[in-house]
């Protein structure tokens, strides 16, 4: 056996060449790993050529258009003349498989903090945020409840708790975000009344929540006029972010969480725009 360690980008990937039946899972291992450090890099630089790529992990031209080609099936980039393009912007959303590790310290303490407006026996209505699905990972300690989404990811973890009810919403499936869209999902939400509508958003701009899509902020609006208690929990990265469709005004929210990385600055504004602010806290 041939172990090779070697450091890209301030990542380390570690070769493994084995010979036996184990060698093409350890493949398969190799190739996600490659593939979730490009998408890191191309996310965080904007663009990157295909040919960079390539001599940065060390792979044939082949071989990187193949990752390419994978990645931009599950909506992390788009190919285009030689370069690889990120695809979250102020039009596009980032896909959920990589939004979901970004900032989990953060979101972890901000799901700590929106439990506590949580009470058993009651309807909580969740939108297709992976901020709130590290919430929904909590949500059995506060069971009997029942849980309305759009989000499949959260249908599935939660289908096996006993105490938990899953109303799931259907609709058009959209696979970047893993969830369902469209008017038969905004037309469901219509015929429910729950009481905690727990949600995030891709970036805050002017005291305002906005969104990538128009289709997200048709099902969140609708979320948010069915349910009677409204909170919003959001990381200190979504006020550096920019987005193309405006949602909701931050005063409109009964609770506002935010984490303790925020700007004395924009703490101090947001003290003076919210009804209701909670400092998560996860540094200290």
């Amino acid at each position: 056996m041939r172990t090779c360690t070697t450091t890209r980008h301030g990542a380390q990937v570690v070769n493994t060449e084995k010979g036996g039946a184990g060698a093409t899972g350890v493949k398969a291992s190799r190739q996600r790993e490659r593939q979730r450090l490009i998408a890191e890099q191309v996310l965080r630089e904007g663009s990157v050529r295909i040919e960079v790529l390539a001599e940065d992990y060390d792979i044939s031209l082949m071989t990187i258009h193949r990752d390419l080609d994978e990645l931009e099936t599950r909506g992390l980039l788009r190919k285009s003349r030689g370069w690889a393009t990120a695809m979250s912007s102020s039009l596009v959303e980032a896909s959920d498989v990589f939004r979901r590790d970004q900032q989990s310290a953060e979101k972890d303490a901000l799901a700590r903090a929106a439990l506590e407006f949580i009470a058993p026996g009651q309807s909580v209505f969740l939108d297709d945020s992976t901020t709130t699905a590290r919430f929904a990972a909590l949500l059995p300690q506060k069971a009997p409840l029942t849980v309305v989404t759009n989000y499949f990811s959260l249908m599935e973890s939660l289908r096996t708790e006993r105490d938990v009810t899953v109303l799931g919403l259907g609709g058009r499936y959209v696979s970047w975000s893993d969830s369902f869209m469209g008017s038969m999902t905004t037309t469901a939400i219509r015929s429910v009344a729950a009481d905690v509508f727990v949600m995030s958003t891709s970036a805050i701009i002017d005291d305002t929540c906005y969104h990538h899509t128009q289709d997200i902020v048709d099902v969140k609006r609708a979320m948010f006029d069915s349910a009677a208690v409204r909170i919003l929990a959001v990381d200190h990265t979504k006020f550096e972010r920019r987005a193309l469709h405006a949602l909701v005004r931050l005063n409109e929210f009964d609770h506002v969480i935010v984490d303790d990385g925020l700007s004395p600055e924009r703490l101090a504004r947001l003290r003076e725009t919210t009804r209701d602010l909670t400092v998560a806290r996860v540094r200290g």
